[in-house]
């Protein structure tokens, strides 16, 4: 594989761990939607593939899912150096380069299929030597960690895009009754050293 398109696209791992966002929303996201100096991501638009239309950019389906997420020096850091390189093929590529303000795209600057990704990220996976898993795994790794980490769920339910907090504690519930176990042995520290 192309080492262009590779650390082109090592971005949109490390935001998917560091985010929670969805396949389509990181195939969708635009650099305008970064803001650099607030730290923070607005996701409003997801790419899809029709079989009408073949690629398209459609609006997030619920008001939920339109958000803004707050992001770590090193995500931005990350989205900076991946901004640099984009500029570099960009510039070397000239009128052969697709503007269309993607932050993840090829070489050239067009949308990246949903499908062409996950061909991508299972690659690595085999070439890495690491268990299978999904995109969405990246997901899932996000919230579970946060709720491991005891973060309130509303804030790992909006970071999510979930519609309702009972989303994230029915989907995150495994984790959550670790939380109620920590949390009472807290309690139970805390009353009896007193």
């Amino acid at each position: 594989m192309n080492l262009v398109i590779k650390n082109i696209l090592s971005s949109i791992y490390v935001t998917a761990i560091f985010t929670g966002m969805r396949r389509g929303e990181h195939l969708g996201l635009k650099w305008n939607d970064i803001d650099f100096n607030a730290g923070t991501i607005h996701v409003q638009r997801s790419l899809t593939r029709t079989k009408s239309n073949g690629l398209i950019l459609r609006d997030v389906k619920t008001k939920s899912s339109n958000r803004i997420i707050v992001i770590s020096d090193y995500v931005l850091q990350i989205l900076q150096d991946g901004k640099a390189k984009q500029d570099l093929m960009r510039q070397k590529l000239g009128n052969g380069y697709s503007d269309h303000d993607l932050v993840n795209c090829t070489e050239d600057g067009k949308p990246i299929g949903p499908r062409n990704l996950l061909r991508q990220f299972y690659r690595l996976l085999e070439e890495a030597n690491v268990p299978k898993i999904t995109f969405h795994d990246l997901r899932h790794l996000h919230a579970t960690l946060l709720m491991a980490l005891g973060e309130n769920p509303k804030i790992v339910s909006e970071r999510m895009g979930h519609s309702r907090v009972q989303v994230t504690l029915d989907t995150y519930s495994h984790v959550s009754a670790d939380m109620q176990r920590k949390s009472a042995n807290r309690f139970e520290n805390a009353i009896l050293q007193n």
